[in-house]
C-alpha cells in the first residue's frame, strides 16, 4: 500500500511540473511576438439547432517579431478551430475560426487554448451559448 501511495505521489507531483511548464513567459528578450486579442469570448446566446456554430476571434501581433501559432486546442470535439499556420508578422493581423457542433441540444461552456511563440502562452478563448431546438426541428 506503501509502494502504491508514493507512486501515486510521484505521478501527481509529476503532473503539477508538467503543467507549471505549460503556461511559458518568455521574458528574456524584448523582441518576443505578443498576442492580443479583440475579444477572448464569444457568447451565442441562444442558437437553434443545427444551424451556423461558427465565430471568430481576431488577434494583432503587437511585438517586433514575427508570431506563430504552433497549436490551438479545443476541450472537446464538439468545438473545432482553425487558425493561420503561417507567420503573423509585426503589426499585422490573423483570425481563430471556431465552430460550435450545434447538433447537441443544451447549454455549452467550451474554452480553446492558444499555442504560439508569444510573450505570454497560452491564451484561453471562450464560447458559450445555448442550442435550442426549434418547433420545425420537431425529429
Amino acid at each position: 500500500m506503501k509502494r502504491i501511495s508514493v507512486i501515486f505521489l510521484l505521478i501527481t507531483f509529476s503532473i503539477a511540473v508538467f503543467a507549471q511548464e505549460e503556461i511559458k513567459t518568455n521574458q528574456d528578450t524584448e523582441n518576443i511576438p505578443e498576442i492580443y486579442f479583440e475579444k477572448t469570448t464569444h457568447d451565442f446566446g441562444k442558437i437553434d439547432y443545427n444551424s451556423d456554430g461558427n465565430c471568430e476571434f481576431s488577434f494583432k501581433n503587437t511585438g517586433k517579431e514575427p508570431l506563430l501559432l504552433t497549436n490551438v486546442k479545443a476541450s472537446c470535439g464538439c468545438t473545432t478551430p482553425t487558425w493561420p499556420k503561417e507567420p503573423i508578422k509585426k503589426n499585422k493581423t490573423g483570425t481563430i475560426v471556431v465552430k460550435y457542433n450545434t447538433k447537441i441540444i443544451g447549454s455549452f461552456t467550451k474554452s480553446i487554448r492558444v499555442y504560439s511563440n508569444a510573450k505570454t502562452t497560452p491564451v484561453t478563448l471562450r464560447i458559450t451559448g445555448a442550442v435550442v431546438k426549434t418547433q420545425t426541428d420537431s425529429k
